[in-house]
């Protein structure tokens, strides 16, 4: 064991399960609120940073704006309101450095399993060096389970026919290599999600050409780069009120992009063909490349700020083809139409493997949690499962606004604890017969892949995930914490704790 591991405590309060965008939230929430409480911040990787430190892909960027996928109570000071990942990186390691966050990250760590006890009303955790194997125990009164939603270790790849026999490169996003030279080089990038319509224009600057090659269309729409009114308002108000009135414009923005278009799908349907038209060659075969089978926002929307991936392919840098892979050949690709594609490289940007709650075993009093048979509470518990908080952000806005609200809760409801003596919390579903359906309502083929293992959400509050931020607000930040399905209880040996303790001081 390290001299940082052995001089750590190995009893803590809160033990925050990754050290990405939502873990280094919750953190600052947690000891903003609380801060009397120990709590430590478990990462697997030797880096923080989450998903931004660990895509290196050309052009890795957000697809919402900082303004709204940074914190509240960070201002976003750079000029590009879609930035970059090394710019958003830099951002998350500030804001864990200028909080004190920095100190409380155990880098190479791994959680297995979780046991709780209802007697003592606290987790035992195993935990495994990542760099030595070495394992180890730690208890918490709370797991809080900041680790994403996708597996680091391993992205998702379908079954490519002949794929042994291709003579060039094959490169998954998840797992970008330092030494890919694709300078001058034919590339073909299969997918259509946000990954691919970010490589095709950062790859087109200095590859010979670039396919992206799709199965079926997604809705592309260009935004700023930069946001000019964000800029403004800052100029006027300052850096703090400016960022808060720019969060709240672009939140309302989003809600009213995403309500439009989930109530008037034909109509936005046709806005977004019309701006595609607007954007591509005369003549494009927009309808083709395009045009998405399903309705707006059914899957997530791609964001290409200023155009960029319209731009490439207006220059002849890129283009599309929409076609089925028959089988890989020694110089390219094969599709059902019979056309060859010829590549030196091959980018499989096909998507993630979902992983809920970072993998870790979970098990309550001898039980093993069977995360299909557990319903979500207020998108952050689990039911019958005590003391356990999770963050899951919105897929139809900004990640972090979702992880914001939850925290806030989070911290709301140790303070009722607190306030009330109690060291238990365990959702608890009064109705039995109450209609069950997927975690996400959410097209997505990574979720689609993985919906029969994720938790279900019921046909109410406080059952219910919700996607619609200014509900959340409501039910998250105002309404009380207390509910008559959330069970709060005192374990025997804080009563027997508080018992002596009562005892002793003559009561």
């Amino acid at each position: 064991m390290s001299l940082h591991a052995a001089a750590s405590p190995t009893e803590l309060d809160v033990l925050i399960v990754g050290a990405g965008i939502s873990g280094i939230g919750a953190a600052y929430y947690l000891q903003r609120d609380h801060p009397g409480r120990s709590y430590a911040i478990l990462e697997s990787r030797g880096a923080s940073g989450g998903t931004w430190d660990l895509f290196r892909y050309p052009g890795i960027r957000s697809d919402s704006d900082l303004h709204t996928f940074g914190y509240a109570f960070k201002p976003w000071r750079d000029e590009d309101a879609i930035a970059d990942g090394d710019k958003i990186l830099a951002y998350l390691r500030e804001t864990a450095a200028e909080n004190g966050i920095e100190r409380h990250i155990r880098f190479h760590t791994k959680v297995l399993s979780a046991t709780w006890s209802s007697q003592q009303a606290r987790w035992t955790v195993v935990v495994e060096r990542s760099d030595t194997g070495e394992r180890s125990t730690l208890t918490c009164s709370w797991l809080f389970c900041a680790a994403g939603y996708y597996r680091y270790d391993e992205g998702f790849t379908p079954h490519f026919s002949g794929r042994e026999r291709f003579r060039g490169r094959i490169v998954h996003p998840q797992h970008w290599p330092e030494d890919l030279d694709y300078a001058g080089k034919r590339v073909v990038i299969i997918g259509s999600g946000a990954t691919a319509v970010t490589l095709v224009p950062a790859m087109a600057e200095t590859a010979g050409h670039v396919v992206m090659l799709q199965r079926t269309p997604s809705y592309i729409l260009p935004v700023p780069a930069r946001d000019r009114v964000a800029d403004l308002l800052k100029a006027a108000f300052g850096e703090e009120r400016g960022h808060a009135l720019a969060r709240r414009k672009n939140i309302l923005r989003q809600a009213a992009v995403w309500g439009f278009c989930r109530r008037f799908p034909k109509a936005a349907r046709r806005i977004v063909r019309r701006v595609n038209v607007k954007m591509l060659p005369a003549g494009y075969p927009v309808d083709e490349h395009f045009n998405p089978p399903y309705d707006p926002w059914d899957q997530r929307l791609c964001a290409v700020p200023d155009g960029d991936l319209f731009r490439v392919i207006r220059r002849g840098d890129a283009s599309m083809v929409t076609d089925r892979i028959e089988t890989f050949t020694e110089t390219g690709l094969r599709l059902a139409s019979g056309r060859e594609l010829t590549a030196d490289i091959v980018i499989t940007a096909t998507g993630l493997n979902v992983q809920a709650m970072g993998g870790i075993t979970l098990n309550v009093d001898g039980r093993p949690v069977e995360l299909d048979d557990t319903v979500a509470y207020k998108g952050m518990m689990l039911s019958g499962v005590p003391n356990f908080a999770y963050t899951i952000g919105y897929t139809n806005a900004s990640w972090t606004l979702k992880v914001g609200l939850l925290c806030e809760h989070f911290c709301r409801l140790l303070t009722r604890m607190d306030e009330g003596g109690f060291d238990i919390a365990c959702p608890e579903v009064a109705d039995a017969d109450m209609p069950l359906r997927p975690f996400l309502d959410f097209q997505a083929g990574y979720i689609r892949r993985a919906v029969d293992r994720l938790p279900r959400q019921g046909n109410r509050a406080p059952w219910q995930t919700s996607q619609q931020y200014l509900g959340d607000v409501k039910l998250l930040r105002k309404l009380p914490v207390d509910d008559p399905e959330l069970r709060l209880a005192r374990s025997p040996a804080y009563r027997s704790a508080h018992s002596a303790g009562a005892t002793r001081a003559g009561v």
